[in-house]
């Protein structure tokens, strides 16, 4: 026997229940459940869905689950593996394009808003340039490097190059901290000061630096750290 969400009781099924309440009101294992549809001779849809998160979540993070790894999980067969990376992959596009329409930056924490989605798996130091208009409005978040922080590899002529062909005005940096702790390094801060210079002879200046770290931000401008 295979469990499906139509064999549970009504006011319990995550469909009925979004069409209801709204998806906001279904948990993660829920809204996991109407994905992938049914379960297994073993167990429902959402005993199914409970137990690959909590297998997920050992060893990696859901939103960056792929394929391969899906189908090693028992009851997890190619048809329910391709809907749940195809739906994963629909979201993180989707929150890339709202990200696309113009968004004003008025203070450090706007920044930290604008690109924490995109830093906050991550395992590995990135590297963005936010690049700005006159109006202080983002023209676009470009990740510039992934990997070790190295000014041999963070060259300011890839990140003026992108200026000019996008016709910003200025420019902040941003990039991560995956041990949590925001404080630059010496490294950090030489390779702020180098891509201030140049910003400063091409006349695209660099207006801060956002480092990102575990509920928490420093700013190499104000040289001051922010608890979230």
């Amino acid at each position: 026997m295979v469990y499906f969400i139509k064999e549970m009781p009504h006011e319990e099924r995550p469909r009925e229940r979004l069409v209801k309440h709204g998806a906001k009101s279904l948990s993660t294992s829920e809204l996991l459940a109407i994905i992938i549809e049914t379960g297994t001779k073993e167990e429902s849809v959402l005993d199914l869905s409970k137990r690959l998160i909590y297998e997920i979540n050992k060893a990696n993070d859901l939103s960056k689950v792929t394929y391969h790894e899906l189908i090693k999980i028992k009851g997890i067969k190619m048809a329910k593996a391709t809907k749940i990376v195809a739906a994963i992959e629909l979201g993180r596009r989707l929150n890339l394009e709202s990200k696309q329409a113009p968004t004003k930056i008025l203070s450090d924490i706007d920044i930290y808003t604008l690109v924490y989605d995109d830093v906050k798996n991550l395992d590995q130091e990135a590297f963005f340039a936010v690049y700005l208009n006159t109006q202080m409005e983002v023209i676009s978040v470009e990740n510039i490097f992934m990997g070790t922080l190295n000014q041999l590899l963070i060259h300011p002529r890839e990140i003026f190059k992108r200026a000019y062909q996008l016709s910003a005005s200025s420019i902040i940096l941003v990039h991560n901290h995956p041990s949590g702790n925001s404080l630059p390094s010496k490294q950090d801060n030489y390779i702020t000061q180098n891509i201030i210079d140049v910003g400063e002879i091409l006349q695209i200046p660099i207006l801060d630096h956002i480092i990102i770290g575990r509920n928490e931000y420093y700013s190499i401008r104000k040289q001051k750290r922010s608890k979230l």
